[in-house]
């Protein structure tokens, strides 16, 4: 072979594997500069979990992320076992503290009240609980139909009034139901508990007795305005729709009187004088 392309040869050599050391040198740099992923174990759900539930060690499973974890993210199995679930978790879905009761709390309709919160119970019918679609999470206004007491009137139908005394409240459970139906089928029930304050509590209360029919009306979950309703009465049904609207008796005024009355004692008689009042001339 012919000496000067030995030496192209040897020359082409030496390059080539000086190149391939210089770029292995240039990727093993690379590799050892680069950070080491980091992952965290989370406590996960191993199933789908309902509302209402008491989470147990078979619920509970563990998932590794890459990354921040999310905010409230439980990261030992026992911080969850025990606690009731307030919301629908599903599998594989990380498990976090705004989801779960406090500790302690049980599961159940109890452990979804929220604070300073109480489940007020209604009975109902198929007609006052909207042919059973009052089901858990839907709002409604609560109705009451009824005589007012002292109301003078020629017999009780004609003295029924009819007033709206809560508005956008939230189903907590239908019966003994606190989950949607899943196909969304309508069940009648007897008894529908709903999500009112103390003072609310106090208003359902004294709705519930014999003498006055409460109805729920149900209304879109999206629309939370509260109306300021007047009310009606059974008389205002059959009025002409031209006439003048009754007022019902508790918004009824008396007219100012134009006189006033002062007694008048003069030694051991005594007497009464009236006199015009300015406001009435005015």
């Amino acid at each position: 072979m012919n000496r000067r392309v030995v030496t192209i040869l040897v020359i082409a050599f030496v390059i080539a594997g000086a190149t391939a050391f210089v770029v292995a040198r240039m990727l093993g740099g690379i590799k050892s500069a680069a950070r080491p992923v980091l992952t965290t174990s989370l406590v996960a759900a191993n199933a789908d979990i309902k509302l209402g539930s008491v989470l147990t060690s078979g619920n509970l499973t563990t998932i590794q992320i890459t990354g921040t974890p999310p905010k409230g993210a439980i990261l030992k199995p026992e911080d969850a076992i025990g606690r009731g679930v307030l919301a629908d978790i599903y599998q594989g879905e990380p498990i976090l503290e705004s989801r779960l009761a406090a500790v302690g709390s049980g599961g159940g309709l109890a452990a979804t009240i929220p604070q300073g919160m109480r489940a007020c119970a209604v009975r109902v019918d198929d007609v006052v609980g909207v042919a059973g679609f009052v089901t858990p999470g839907m709002r409604v206004d609560v109705l009451i139909s009824g005589t007012p007491p002292g109301a003078q009137a020629q017999s009780a139908l004609e003295g029924l009034q009819s007033r709206t005394i809560l508005q956008n409240i939230q189903v907590l459970s239908a019966g003994t139901e606190i989950q949607k139906d899943p196909e969304g089928k309508a069940k009648p029930v007897q008894v529908v508990n709903l999500l009112v304050t103390p003072e609310q509590a106090e208003t359902l209360s004294l709705a519930s007795n014999q003498q006055v029919r409460i109805q729920l009306v149900l209304r879109n979950p999206l629309d939370t305005k509260t109306d300021k309703v007047p009310g009606t009465a059974m008389t205002n049904l059959f009025a002409d729709p031209g006439a003048k609207r009754p007022v019902s008796s508790e918004h009824v005024r008396k007219a100012p009187s134009d006189t006033f009355t002062i007694e008048v004692i003069n030694g051991d008689k005594s007497g009464t004088e009236k006199f015009k009042s300015s406001e009435g001339k005015q």
